[in-house]
């Protein structure tokens, strides 16, 4: 029987959106290129993950001088929120509106916070967010509390957290989707870049899909690589064509969702080009694959030698003292840094890596990377090439500068960066921006496709900016209010 939705994704976007509509009990279908995770020896082995890079795929994509490098994208239910650090906080209210950087002025988007508050309460909710509020300066507007406390600080961390306020800074309680207690009996690690084997991490699998699946109308198809979406010179989408396990296979329903993250989404339009779209589908403004951002990120370690830092899992707080005026970034702790993840990201012996991360705190300083159209996902030969064109560096160098004289206020006299590679993935998006105008944008405030009518796009390809704090959350809310349009337009009669 033919589905009436079809979702191509099984990550942020796509779960939420499946979650929203599967009460409608309409047919729905997931398509999902990968599978299951499954729980091995290696989902708490530092040296595993970090050194070995037993889960990443063996995928390869080219840079802007055609290198091939592996960059890091995870398929399998749930997407990349399987590793993510489980991060859940809402764009600032200034996000939405232009905002003047160092390297340049950011677009604005065509809707404000007040269109996304009511999606973001909801999205909190279906993710069991962990949170406080009250303590950051630049939290917006909630309707309501959140519905589960905060993820308690470590003794360490709490003591952190003193010294902080006593340097002047205003530490604030990260906004986190994780159920400690089932996370810590699966391991006493810290839960960010671990996979989520054990359900204690609120994912895109353990939430958003598992209440799509909660439904007889919903199913999930893993192993499913889809390779070209198919439309006819009216511009509607009629049909998608996959490949499982060696064969070909296509699918048809009214409504398409196109949810596989902000470089297949838009290598996947590309590739679907054919004589009435020459360019690739949902391209007419020639924006698809366009403003790819990537956060400017570092790791900033905090060190006091006759200190210890005993904390398993470390990630409870943030700062967001330099978000504005002027417009730096916000800085979270990472997740635990231990000796074998040191060793292995900085070929330091073992001995050595040991003794810096058994006194170090760790932080995450990341700034807001801005659209730029000639930061792209292209295809070469039917190769994914990522151009990325960093911007607003000298705003994350002085951001990482302040975080520096401020924890040495705090009582670290030994304080150490390393800005992350440029091929890591810090929060992909804007290949395929929201927009109201259909020649400067690809999708509508709704994220319908201004040129397929039967086309949504629900992932961080939309996002016109990428802020400077973890998209998650808002890709969810996107999720929730497409959602929402598509029962009111689609499913009414």
């Amino acid at each position: 029987m033919q589905p009436d939705v079809v979702i191509i994704g099984s990550g942020m976007g796509g779960a939420t959106l499946a979650a929203a509509l599967a009460p409608t009990g309409r047919r729905i279908v997931i398509l999902e290129r990968g599978e299951h995770l499954q729980p091995s020896p290696y989902d708490r082995d530092a040296k595993a993950i970090f050194g070995d890079a037993v889960f990443r795929p063996a995928e390869h994509w080219l840079d802007g001088q055609d290198v091939s490098f592996n960059p890091g994208n995870y398929y399998n239910v749930g997407g990349n929120s399987k590793f993510y650090g489980a991060a859940l906080i809402r764009y600032r209210e200034v996000d939405f509106d232009p905002v003047a950087h160092q390297g340049g002025t950011t677009p604005g988007w065509p809707i404000s916070y007040d269109d996304l508050a009511d999606d973001y309460q909801a999205a909190e909710a279906l993710y069991a967010v962990r949170g406080r509020l009250g303590e950051d300066p630049t939290e917006p507007p909630h309707a309501a509390d959140y519905t589960h406390g905060p993820v308690p600080d470590e003794a360490d961390i709490a003591d952190l957290r003193a010294r902080l306020m006593k340097a002047g800074l205003r530490p604030c309680t990260i906004p986190l989707g994780v159920d400690l207690d089932r996370w810590l009996a699966a391991g006493q690690t810290t839960w960010d870049a671990y996979p989520n084997t054990c359900d204690g991490k609120m994912d895109a699998e353990t939430c958003g899909l598992a209440a799509a699946l909660a439904f007889e109308n919903v199913t999930l198809q893993t192993g499913c690589l889809v390779h070209t979406l198919v439309s006819d010179a009216a511009g509607q989408i009629t049909s998608v064509r996959y490949e499982k396990d060696g064969q070909g296979a296509c699918i048809t329903a009214p409504i398409i969702v196109l949810a596989a993250g902000a470089v297949q989404s838009a290598a996947l339009l590309l590739a679907s080009a054919n004589d009435n779209c020459p360019t690739g589908l949902a391209n007419r403004s020639d924006q698809v694959g366009r403003n790819f951002m990537n956060h400017n990120c570092s790791a900033v370690l905090a060190l006091h030698p006759l200190r210890h830092n005993r904390a398993v899992y470390q990630k409870t707080l943030m700062l967001n003292d330099f978000y504005q005026d002027p417009p730096l970034g916000n800085v979270q702790m990472l997740g635990k840094i231990t000796g074998p993840i040191l060793a292995t990201q900085t070929k330091l012996p073992a001995w050595i890596a040991n003794l810096i991360a058994a006194r170090s705190f760790d932080f995450y300083a990341m700034s807001e990377d801005l659209p730029d159209p000639d930061s792209r996902v292209m295809l070469c030969d039917g190769q994914i090439k990522l151009d990325w064109k960093r911007s607003n560096w000298d705003a994350h160098v002085q951001l990482v500068s302040q975080l520096k004289r401020a924890l040495r206020r705090a009582g670290f006299p030994m304080v150490m960066s390393r800005a992350f590679d440029r091929r890591t993935p810090s929060h992909q998006c804007g290949t395929a921006r929201m927009g109201a105008d259909p020649r400067t944008s690809v999708v509508d405030t709704f994220c319908r496709s201004h040129d397929h009518q039967n086309l949504f796009i629900v992932d961080a390809s939309v996002l016109p900016t990428s802020a400077a704090v973890n998209p998650a959350l808002t890709i969810a809310a996107l999720a929730l209010r497409a959602g929402r349009h598509i029962i009111q337009t689609e499913f009414a009669a």
